[in-house]
């Protein structure tokens, strides 16, 4: 099996616009242009804020357990299903987490980690 990736990295709002304003010119004129995928943070504190290792911990559990509901993932870090529900609501707003609805039963949740690795990437 092939390990997904995703990459993790620090942008500030000047570099984050720049890089808007090339792919736009560049498909103002016709160009293709590279899906770039990744998650950008603004600094390493606001990275720091949310990867921190609770959440980071909850990441390797969904990839390694396979949990079937967030009740079942809560049981398995043995903390509070409320504080569980909170950081999957935030690691799913900012794309490390699916969240999967089920058919039979709508209340049921159940999350994803769709990569096998994060990569860091720090600008100095």
């Amino acid at each position: 099996m092939k390990v997904k990736k995703i990459d993790i990295g620090i942008k500030g709002l000047r570099e984050s616009l720049k890089d808007f304003a090339e792919t736009w010119k560049k498909l103002e004129a016709g160009k293709k242009v590279k899906k770039e995928e990744g998650i950008y943070f603004d600094s390493i504190d606001t990275m720091r804020a949310v990867l921190t290792n609770n959440r980071l911990l909850i990441l390797k559990t969904i990839r390694e357990r396979h949990p079937q509901s967030v009740y079942e993932l809560a049981k398995i870090l043995g903390r509070d299903l409320k504080n569980i529900n909170q950081d999957l609501k935030l690691l799913s707003e900012v794309g490390l987490v699916t969240l999967e609805k089920t058919e039979m039963d709508k209340k049921r949740i159940i999350p994803h980690v769709d990569y096998g690795k994060i990569l860091l990437e720090i600008p100095v």
